[in-house]
């Protein structure tokens, strides 16, 4: 059975860019959580690391003093975080394997 998973940072999640996408049951019916808990997954712990981290550090890219002010980022932050985040979705997708599909809408956001 082919798996779908959607990648997507969310403020105020820490651990997973991780959702469930489950065409023939609802998301939190998932058997990986929702949001996915990354040791559910058949992913190493680098990679479990690596998206966790990435997590943390989005968390960084709001100011949670007054969200509508553009990010405390600069552009080469911005930039750096993108490369960071492509990187470690192709080595989840990579270790995930042919089963499943990593569903990426960053594409419209960047």
């Amino acid at each position: 059975m082919h798996k779908h998973l959607r990648f997507f940072l969310e403020y105020g999640v820490v651990g997973t860019p991780l959702w469930p996408r489950t065409p023939e049951a609802p998301d939190y019916d998932s058997p990986y959580g929702y949001p996915c808990e990354l040791e559910r997954l058949p992913i190493s712990p680098a990679v479990r690391a690596e998206l966790a981290r990435l997590t943390e550090v989005y968390q960084t890219s709001l100011d949670w003093d007054y969200p509508p002010d553009p990010s405390p980022w600069s552009e080469e932050q911005q930039e750096l975080f993108r490369l960071d985040v492509t990187a470690a979705l192709e080595l989840l997708r990579r270790e995930l394997g042919d089963d499943w599909t990593v569903e990426d809408p960053r594409a419209d956001l960047w």
